[in-house]
């Protein structure tokens, strides 16, 4: 910066200002300095303005599978609140160990980000609480156990309420409960919602139907062969998440059973049939969850706070 001051003949403080596009530089001032930058083929140093601010210019995202059309979708929507704000992110995934959550997590923290939004894999992130003084921390999708923090999730419940209720419209009483990590907070909730929505139609609620670790079409294709083959076969199949529904899209290929899906995922309007889902709004969580990031660092007191993103109910034909 100095060596572009120099030969430009302005300060260090007018390069900076020239390069964040200060809008009070004058004209002929920024087009000196945009040319002497060109000439020396500047750009700033990253790790001299993280050692001056104490911070890097970065949110964290850490999420279970960076593949899964959900995650993915969060992470994009922060990317895109980040860039705006000037910022970038560096994104990770935890996997589905949650041994694994601690280490993945403080490896990233340990970078010195301006933020972290995480959706927690392990069932305890006490482990946060030293970091939360000096680094902003919100959750997703999941919320945290052991620490306070602020939390956007899907309302989990009232989704799976939904979905179950749309099948009981189209005369099915036999509904299987497909799921992956049934430990989980979401996969409980979604489970009770599923169980609720029995309850109030009167019809029975039968354990049997209900399948876990569904998360590849072979676990898929066997899990449906084994409720479709009970003595009281189940005639329908709630999903109840993005990987689970994509491998029994993959497993059934060559069987349709009625089927709805919590979470959408890229292409689903277009099988046939064309899969109803529970649209979990990711962009909504991932743009909020960045925003809070933001606020907090211009105003990091507060107590923390917990929102519920409604979702919706998109009806296409694979129930008709």
């Amino acid at each position: 910066m100095r060596d572009v001051a120099a030969r430009a003949g302005v300060s260090a403080k007018t390069v900076s200002r020239v390069f964040n596009d200060d809008p009070h530089v004058l004209p002929h001032t920024r087009e000196r300095v945009q040319r002497v930058m060109r000439e020396l083929n500047y750009v700033p140093n990253v790790l001299a303005t993280t050692f001056r601010a104490g911070r890097s210019s970065v949110i964290g995202v850490a999420v279970p599978d960076i593949v899964d059309p959900f995650f993915a979708a969060i992470a994009r929507a922060v990317d895109d609140v980040a860039r705006h704000a000037g910022m970038s992110t560096l994104v990770t995934s935890l996997g589905d160990d949650p041994a694994d959550e601690r280490a993945t997590i403080e490896s990233l923290l340990g970078r010195k980000l301006s933020g972290l939004i995480v959706a927690p894999v392990g069932d305890d992130q006490a482990y946060l609480e030293r970091w939360q003084e000096s680094t902003p921390i919100v959750c997703v999708d999941r919320a945290p156990t052991g620490i306070r923090a602020d939390t956007f999730t899907a309302d989990d419940e009232a989704g799976a309420y939904a979905a179950t209720t749309h099948m009981l419209g189209h005369g099915h009483r036999r509904i299987a409960y497909l799921g992956d990590v049934l430990g989980r907070s979401t996969e409980r909730a979604r489970l009770e919602g599923w169980r609720r929505a029995l309850i109030d139609a009167g019809s029975p609620v039968d354990d049997a139907l209900i399948s876990a670790d569904v998360a590849d079409p072979a676990a898929a294709q066997r899990e449906v062969a084994r409720v479709l083959g009970l003595d009281d076969p189940a005639t329908a199949i709630f999903s109840s998440n993005a990987r689970t529904t994509m491998a029994l899209v993959r497993g059934m290929r060559d069987d349709h059973v009625p089927l709805v899906g919590f979470g959408d995922f890229p292409l689903a309007d277009l099988l046939r049939p064309a899969i109803t889902v529970i649209d979990q709004s990711p962009d909504r969580l991932g743009r909020l969850a960045a925003e809070r990031v933001l606020s907090r660092l211009s105003a990091p007191a507060g107590d923390p706070e917990r929102a519920v993103v409604d979702v919706t109910l998109v009806e296409r034909d694979s129930c008709r």
